[in-house]
Formats: structure tokens, C-alpha cells, sequence
């Protein structure tokens, strides 16, 4: 047989107490049960662990041995007990954050600095990627977690973290970069720059409702996944494009961003339905939490 905890404890307490009844009283057992159990512990072990004489209880030569030992083991035994409760509470771990190239700018620094801050034993990894190996990498378990824009597809659960305006893209001299907003509609005869629509679906379909409804299709004059290159062309004159606010923390010159009239668009928490890591959901409360009182298209 092998020694519990329990009785490494009863012997730690006996020990440091060098008394049955003033560790029984510290246990809070009966004397003659913790007496039985040291007697048990000994008769595991082969060994007489103390001496009882009218001058009390004191630790044999083997029991002095044996007292840093047991103290180890109860120590380890109580970071792992530490540990289990940490990781049920999403304390410790390890997730994988994505984040969409046009959200990484603004949006990993606030994220990444509170996680740090509240769940300091959560290690993050986080990569930069487009919509479709974001989707994909939640899908397939590459990614825990993931920052991105809708539309997006069934499976995949999501918490809105910010809106902000849809703003056209226009080189710093066009006739309307002075405008304050302007109508989708006032873009008609334009030249655009856009991402491919094989970059995703979904989004273009919304694109192409939001153009339906100005009354035209968009003269689209140059293609392009890098939202840094569309911003290049708008400055070198090849055309205009339209993007999140934010992402005129991206370039600083040679274009203006003018909101567009009544569209938003919002920046979404987004992570595989069904998952139910402690970590993740820690996570997601963190950044749930400071989303209420930060302006992550701000904060970067």
C-alpha cells in the first residue's frame, strides 16, 4: 500500500505540532483518530516515524528524513489541486488568436495588452490572416478565437465588439475628399479599386446589394487582397474603394476617408459554436468586458 495525502498530512501536522492533541485540535479530528492514522502510515512504511514518552512526541531520526519529503509532496499535490481550479476557471492555458489584416492594427494591442493584464498565465499565440484561413483555421481548431468583419457563415459563434462607418476611399484632391459624408449613390461614375471576389463571397454579395441599391455597378478598374495596396492605388489616382474607418490608421497620406451615409460595419469576436474551453470563455469575457468602456478603432 501507499500513503495518501491525507496521512502525509496528519504526519506533517503531528510533526510540527510535536503534539497528537494539539494537531488533532489543528485537524480538527478526533486524537485517537489521527493516532490511528500515523500508526497505519507506519506500518506501511516499516518504520517508526516518532517517540512518545512523558516528554511528548518527538520525530525519529527516520521521521526527521522522512518530514522535508512529505512536506514536498503535499506541496506539489497542492500546486496541482492549484492548478486543476485555475484551469477551470480559464486562468491557465493556451489559445490561438486570428486576426483579419484590416482589424490587427487597431485591434491586437487592447486585446492583447488586457488579456495579459487580467490572465497573466494565458499564453497567446496570434497570427494575421485573410477571411478565408480565418474561417477555415476556426473550423479546423488552428485558431481558438478570431477578430473579424461579417458576413461570415453558419457554425461559427460571435460577439460584436465595435461598429463603426463605411467610408469611401478617395484621393486627397477628388472634388468630394472635403465632404463631411456623402451619399453612396454620389459615386456612380467612379473608377474602383476592390479585393477579389474570391477573397470572400459573402462579403461581396454584400457589396453588391449596397451598390444595387445606390442604382449602379461599380466600375471596378483594379483588383487587389492587400487593403496596404488598394490604399497605394487610391493615392496614386487608379481609382476609390471603400473600407472601415479604421483603416485609415493604415495609410496617413494621399487619401481622404469620407463616411459613407447610413452603413456601418462591425468588427466581431468570432469562435467555433460548441467549444467550450475554460480559456476561451475567459477570454471572451476579458475583451467583452473592456469592449464596453474602450473605443477599440481607437485604442491601437
Amino acid at each position: 500500500m501507499t500513503p495518501d495525502l491525507r496521512q502525509l498530512r496528519y504526519f506533517v501536522a503531528v510533526a510540527e505540532e510535536s503534539s497528537y492533541t494539539r494537531a488533532a485540535e489543528q485537524l480538527m479530528i478526533s486524537q485517537q483518530s489521527l493516532s490511528q492514522q500515523i500508526t497505519l502510515l507506519e506500518r506501511m512504511l516499516g518504520v517508526k516515524l516518532f517517540d512518545r514518552d512523558t516528554r511528548g512526541t518527538r520525530l525519529t531520526a527516520v521521521g526527521a528524513l522522512f518530514l522535508p519529503e512529505a512536506r514536498a509532496v503535499l506541496t506539489r499535490a497542492d500546486e496541482a489541486f492549484d492548478l486543476v481550479a485555475r484551469a477551470t476557471r480559464g486562468e491557465v492555458g493556451r489559445l490561438c488568436l486570428a486576426f483579419l489584416a484590416t482589424t490587427t492594427n487597431y485591434l491586437l494591442p487592447p486585446v492583447v495588452r488586457a488579456v495579459r493584464q487580467r490572465l497573466p498565465e494565458l499564453r497567446l499565440t496570434t497570427e494575421e490572416t485573410t477571411i478565408a484561413l480565418l474561417v477555415e483555421g476556426l473550423r479546423k481548431g488552428r485558431y481558438d478565437v478570431a477578430f473579424t468583419r461579417p458576413p461570415l457563415v453558419d457554425g461559427l459563434e460571435s460577439r460584436t465588439l465595435v461598429s463603426e462607418p463605411v467610408c469611401a476611399v478617395l484621393p486627397e484632391d477628388h472634388p468630394l475628399a472635403g465632404r463631411a459624408e456623402l451619399a453612396l449613390a454620389e459615386l456612380a461614375g467612379e473608377r474602383w479599386v476592390l479585393t477579389p471576389r474570391s477573397s470572400w463571397e459573402p462579403w461581396h454579395q454584400a457589396f453588391d446589394s449596397s451598390f444595387r441599391t445606390a442604382g449602379f455597378t461599380p466600375d471596378v478598374v483594379h483588383r487587389d487582397a492587400s487593403v496596404q495596396a488598394l490604399l497605394g492605388l487610391v493615392a496614386a489616382g487608379v481609382g476609390i474603394t471603400r473600407l472601415a474607418r479604421s483603416a485609415s490608421s493604415l495609410r496617413r497620406s494621399g487619401v481622404v476617408f469620407v463616411p459613407i451615409t447610413g452603413e456601418l460595419v462591425s468588427t466581431e469576436m468570432v469562435w467555433l459554436a460548441g467549444n467550450d474551453s475554460a480559456a476561451l470563455h475567459a477570454l471572451l469575457d476579458v475583451v467583452t468586458d473592456i469592449a464596453l468602456s474602450t473605443d477599440f478603432t481607437e485604442a491601437g
